[in-house]
C-alpha cells in the first residue's frame, strides 16, 4: 500500500478498520456489507473531512472509460463496486463542503456508479446540485455524464424518492434534453429510464416530449423514446400511442384459446387470431395482460409485451404464448381465478378466464392438502 498511496494514509488505522468492518461480515447482505463498510470509515477516516477527502481519492484505481461491470480493485487501487461505500461515505459525511463532495462523487462514479449518493446531495442543495450536473453533461467520461440522467431520476429503484422532481420533472428535463442524443447507448438508456420515472407522474408531459423528440430522429433516438414511453405503451396512454404511431385499433379477435387450468410452476399456454377490421394497413402493438388473484380474492393486473406487427388491411395474424407461472421474488401467488386480456394498442379485444392450482403441502396429520384458495 505504502508504494501506491501516500503520507497521508498514516493517520488510517487499517489494522483496527479491517477488525472492525469484517467481524461478522460473512453473514451480512450485499447492502449490509456496504453500510458496515460506511460506518468503520466513519470511524477511521479522520473527522476533518478535507484530510478524509485527501485520503479517498488517493486510494482510487485507474478511471473506467468503458462500461466495466467486473471491475476489479487491484494494487493500483479501489474501483467497481468497493467504491460505492465510499460514495455512501462522502454524501454523509461531506453535508458542510459541497464542492469537495461534488468533487469526489464525479471521480468515484467515473469507477463505478454514484447515482445513490448524490441523491442526499440534490436534496439538501437542488439548485447548486443542478448547476453542476448541467456543465457534466458535456463531460469526456460516459460515466459522470451518465450520473446526471441516473442520479436524478425521481422513483430510481432502491433509492429514496426525489419529491421535489416528481412534484415538477422540469429541471431534469432541461438535462435530459442535453443528454438525449449523447454517443454512448449506456448513457442514453439512462435518460429513457428517467423518462419512464416521469411518465409515472406526468403522462401528458412525456407524451408530448415524445411527439416533439421524434421529429427528424435517428435510430438511436428514436429507440431510447420507445423505451422511454415503455409503461405508457402498457397502460395505453392514447396520447403516447398517437406520437409512436399507433392509432386506434380498428381489428377484432376471432378467438382466445387459453389453458382452463394451470399448475404452479408450469406454463400458462394462449392462443389468439387478431383480424383488422380496416380496409388500411395497421401499426399494432399487442399485449396481454394478467389479471393475478390477490389474498383477497380479487385480482391486480399486470401488462406483458407480446408483439408489434404491421398489419395489412383485411389481414390477420395467429400469436401462441407460453407464461410461466413461477415462483418469482417480486410476486405471491394464489389458487383460484385468474383471467387473461389481449390488448391492441391500449384497447382489450378479448378476455378470457382459467383458474392456477398450487401445490400441495403438508398438513399435521401428515397428509396432503392443497394450498389455500384465499377468498
Amino acid at each position: 500500500m505504502a508504494s501506491v498511496f501516500s503520507n497521508r494514509w498514516n493517520s488510517f488505522d487499517a489494522e483496527g478498520f479491517a477488525t472492525e468492518t469484517l467481524d461478522g461480515f460473512e453473514e451480512l447482505e450485499l447492502k449490509q456489507r456496504s453500510q458496515r463498510i460506511t460506518r468503520t470509515l466513519a470511524c477511521h477516516l479522520p473527522e476533518d473531512f478535507p484530510h478524509a477527502a485527501e485520503i479517498v481519492l488517493d486510494c482510487l484505481g485507474p478511471v473506467l472509460s468503458e462500461v466495466d461491470f467486473d471491475a476489479r480493485s487491484d494494487g493500483r487501487g479501489l474501483t467497481g463496486w468497493a467504491t460505492l461505500p465510499l460514495a455512501d461515505y462522502v454524501a454523509e459525511k461531506g453535508t458542510a463542503h459541497f464542492e469537495t463532495t461534488m468533487l469526489l462523487l464525479k471521480e468515484l462514479t467515473m469507477r463505478c456508479s454514484a447515482e445513490f449518493a448524490i441523491r442526499p446531495v440534490l436534496l439538501r442543495a437542488p439548485e447548486k446540485t443542478l448547476e453542476v450536473l448541467h456543465d457534466w453533461t458535456d463531460h469526456p467520461n460516459q460515466h459522470v455524464r451518465r450520473l446526471v440522467s441516473e442520479g436524478t431520476r425521481p422513483r430510481l429503484p432502491w433509492a429514496p424518492k426525489l419529491p421535489q422532481f416528481i412534484a415538477d420533472p422540469a429541471p431534469v428535463m432541461e438535462l435530459l434534453e442535453k443528454l438525449k442524443d449523447d454517443k454512448e447507448e449506456y448513457v442514453r438508456r439512462s435518460v429513457a429510464n428517467n423518462l419512464n420515472d416521469i411518465s409515472k407522474d406526468h403522462p401528458d408531459k412525456i407524451a408530448q416530449t415524445a411527439k416533439r423528440w421524434l421529429e427528424g430522429a435517428g435510430k438511436n433516438r428514436a429507440r431510447l423514446v420507445r423505451h422511454a414511453c415503455r409503461t405508457l405503451i402498457k397502460k395505453g396512454h392514447p396520447e403516447t400511442l398517437a406520437a409512436l404511431g399507433f392509432g386506434p385499433a380498428r381489428v377484432r379477435a376471432d378467438f382466445l384459446s387459453v389453458s382452463q387450468s394451470v399448475e404452479f410452476g408450469s406454463d400458462l399456454e394462449f392462443e389468439a387470431e387478431i383480424v383488422s377490421t380496416s380496409p388500411e394497413p395497421q401499426k399494432l402493438v399487442i399485449d396481454y395482460v394478467i389479471h393475478h388473484r390477490k389474498a383477497n380474492g380479487g385480482t391486480s393486473p399486470k401488462v406483458f409485451k407480446w408483439r408489434n406487427v404491421m398489419l395489412e388491411g383485411g389481414g390477420s395474424i395467429r400469436l401462441f404464448k407460453r407464461h410461466g407461472m413461477r415462483e418469482i421474488t417480486t410476486r405471491k401467488y394464489y389458487a383460484g381465478g385468474h383471467a387473461i386480456d389481449i390488448q391492441v394498442n391500449g384497447e382489450i379485444i378479448a378476455t378470457r378466464p382459467f383458474t392456477l392450482k398450487m401445490p400441495l403441502v403438508a398438513d399435521p396429520s401428515g397428509k396432503g392438502r392443497q394450498a389455500p384458495d384465499r377468498q
